[in-house]
């Protein structure tokens, strides 16, 4: 029989009573748990159409910018290319979007969104803006516009102190 940690004399925490208010006074902890939330909102925002985040993400990033390689898109997911290619591979074998080779560099393929992945786009960032509204609904437009900001300005630091 496993014994358990508690001190001699003293029961269990019950993880129902379990406090976290040490660490809420945190920003990265408080921002990890908010993060929690949306992804697991935009999870299911995306099912639908049978979309993740990250191939929500790369769809986007090759509509935006047609003729993006896969190092490119790699660099601006922040993910490694072996990571990448299975992103790519999906995208491309459900038809929305095309992988090119590059004329002048035969080991660079150019990728291209289809129209089929633009229709899927466009309906799939429609839900994901509704579900940027439920999940934000209760910040006034400027309070929005702030925590954008603060976003970025954190992000810029690249975690310099």
């Amino acid at each position: 029989m496993a014994e358990d940690s508690a001190p001699h004399g003293t029961a269990p925490i019950q993880p129902e009573s379990v406090s976290d208010a040490t660490l809420r006074g945190l920003i990265g902890y408080s921002m990890k748990r908010a993060f929690m939330v949306i992804r697991a909102d935009l999870a299911r925002t995306l099912e639908p159409f049978e979309l993740r985040m990250m191939t929500f993400t790369a769809l986007t990033l090759v509509a935006d910018n047609p003729g993006l390689s896969q190092s490119q898109l790699a660099q601006a997911m922040a993910v490694e290319r072996p990571n990448l290619v299975v992103i790519v591979d999906e995208l491309e074998t459900r038809g929305l979007i095309t992988r090119d080779r590059v004329p002048t560099d035969r080991r660079t393929y150019a990728l291209h969104i289809t129209s089929e992945g633009a229709q899927l786009l466009a309906r799939a960032t429609r839900a994901v803006h509704q579900h940027e509204n439920g999940i934000m609904g209760k910040l006034t437009a400027e309070e929005e516009a702030a925590l954008i900001a603060t976003l970025k300005r954190i992000e810029a630091s690249g975690g310099r102190s």
